[in-house]
């Protein structure tokens, strides 16, 4: 059977050997010197499949250099190689563009079929040299995404992987003609680790590290995603009709019980409420019961649920006090700070901790822009869950900033009972892993439509109620049982 690709060959047999199957019709003709035994595929579809084989047989010992290094494949079907002169290949479905410049050097790195690849540093300076391309694919990328590679590089490699870059940087520039490339460089470098001026920066990423509050640009795109679903249509907004201390408290009251046992700590109702209204600590729990304890301390006080944060500056304040009110028992779990240690739940990796202040800043810059107290209840808590920025506690205070947003707003809580911790979970999931914002939203307007219904002026009757709605039932027994809907008197939609 004959390979899919075939190669012409200088030895004679060989070369009589593709002829013969040629007229045979078992063999047609790709590009020069390049043989295809599938008879079928398009001819774009076999080059792409096969192209750096076919691009080693072409030309031997060649570079795939320039942006092309940098990226890993061809953009806007061209491919940037070096190579001894410089040329315009078209082969079927992508553009070859051959660049005379230097061999491989020891620092580059072997790839296809006796092909190399340009190491890193090499690849940098290419990407810095002047590219006066205006009607076709420019050989470099933008100067934004070039910074942008130093700011990862240093994010992922420390100080030291990108001194490193800069010393074999060094090492190349004169080796391949790039020394006017070489300032270029080392001014970027400088720049991105504070000890040159940020001037010579123009990508937001690489800025924002120069100024000490590096951000996960990953994380900005999905606050972006959120916003801009958010905004695309009114939310309906459910007024809470003034709560008499009762009724504030018991909704305080079942909010952190709800909000704890989504995070494990588990008490019987009865239990509970022992703990919380008559201090009632069981000796062989103590530190669960005040975390239970500080977080209905904060969202059972009007004046405390009522603080927004009017500046980047303030959100950062709010969370770090809030924060150390709920963990206040757990000395290990560093109340009030930031983490140190990298985070994750399940496959899901948070916010880096160097990265924390500046994405929390950023998530502010977009949260102000939005109008609507519950589009913002919704942001927020969504921002703070996604960063993570605690070692512990970061559910709860992501929900307590939810729920300040519609408190101060006059508007109906939200709860998240037990039996509806799933459909929390995978609704923030969705947003976080596939960019899918409506299960978030929507999951956050059911539950605030459920919470609406609850009759708070008696204790047990509240309590019947969330039972008859299977909200203390575990996921995995029953379903939240939301009312048709919820009191017309609490139903108003705020325009767009």
């Amino acid at each position: 059977m004959l390979p899919e690709i075939i190669f012409a060959s200088k030895d004679p047999n060989q070369s009589r050997g593709i002829q013969k199957e040629l007229k045979a019709g078992r063999l047609r003709k790709l590009c020069q010197r390049v043989y295809t035994s599938n008879l079928i595929a398009p001819p774009e579809t076999l080059v792409t499949r096969n192209l750096y084989p076919i691009l080693a047989s072409l030309y031997p010992g060649a570079l795939l250099s320039h942006r092309s290094a940098l990226e890993g494949r061809p953009v806007e079907k061209t491919l940037f190689i070096t190579y001894p002169y410089t040329k315009k290949v078209h082969l079927p479905g992508i553009v070859v563009r051959l660049l005379e410049g230097p061999a491989a050097t020891a620092l580059d790195l072997p790839f296809v079929g006796g092909l190399h690849i340009s190491c890193e540093a090499r690849a940098l300076l290419e990407n810095l040299q002047p590219s006066r391309q205006r009607t076709t694919v420019r050989k470099t990328v933008s100067r934004e995404a070039l910074e942008q590679r130093l700011e990862s590089i240093l994010h992922v490699r420390g100080e030291d992987g990108l001194n490193k870059l800069r010393d074999e940087a060094q090492q190349l520039a004169r080796e391949l003609g790039l020394e006017r490339e070489l300032p270029l460089l080392e001014g970027l470098i400088r720049a991105l680790l504070g000890t040159g001026p940020a001037d010579t920066l123009s990508s937001p990423q690489a800025l924002a590290r120069a100024a000490g509050r590096p951000y996960d640009p990953a994380r900005l795109e999905l606050f972006t995603t959120l916003y801009a679903s958010l905004r695309s249509e009114p939310l309906p907004s459910l007024i809470e009709d003034r709560l008499s201390p009762g009724e504030l408290q018991h909704n305080a009251f079942f909010e952190a019980y709800f909000s704890n046992f989504i995070e494990g700590t588990e008490f019987e109702v009865e239990e509970a409420r022992a703990i919380v209204m008559d201090q009632v600590i069981p000796t062989h729990r103590p530190v669960d019961a005040h975390d239970i304890i500080g977080t209905f301390r904060i969202v059972s006080n009007e004046q405390e649920m009522c603080r927004m944060p009017g500046s980047a500056d303030a959100l950062l304040e709010l969370l770090c006090n809030r924060h150390a009110m709920i963990m206040s028992a757990r000395p290990d779990k560093r109340p009030g700070l930031f983490k140190e240690v990298a985070n994750k739940a399940g496959s899901t990796h948070f916010v880096t901790p160097v990265l924390v202040r500046g994405t929390l800043e950023r998530a502010f810059e977009i949260y102000q822009a939005l109008e609507q107290p519950l589009e913002r209840a919704i942001f927020i808590m969504f921002a703070v869950a996604e960063v993570h920025p605690f070692d512990d506690g970061n559910g709860r205070v992501a929900r307590i900033m939810m729920n300040a947003e519609l408190i101060q707003a006059g508007l109906v809580r939200v709860l998240i009972p037990t039996v509806y911790r799933e459909n929390y979970l995978l609704a923030l999931r969705a947003m976080s892993q596939n960019s899918r914002a409506a299960p978030c939203i929507n999951m956050i307007c059911e539950a605030q439509r459920f919470a609406a219904t609850l009759e708070l002026a008696n204790f047990e009757v509240a309590r019947a109620m969330l039972e008859r709605a299977n909200a203390f039932c575990l996921p995995d027994e029953a379903r939240l049982v939301v009312p048709p809907g919820a009191s017309p008197s609490k139903t108003k939609l705020h325009s767009p």
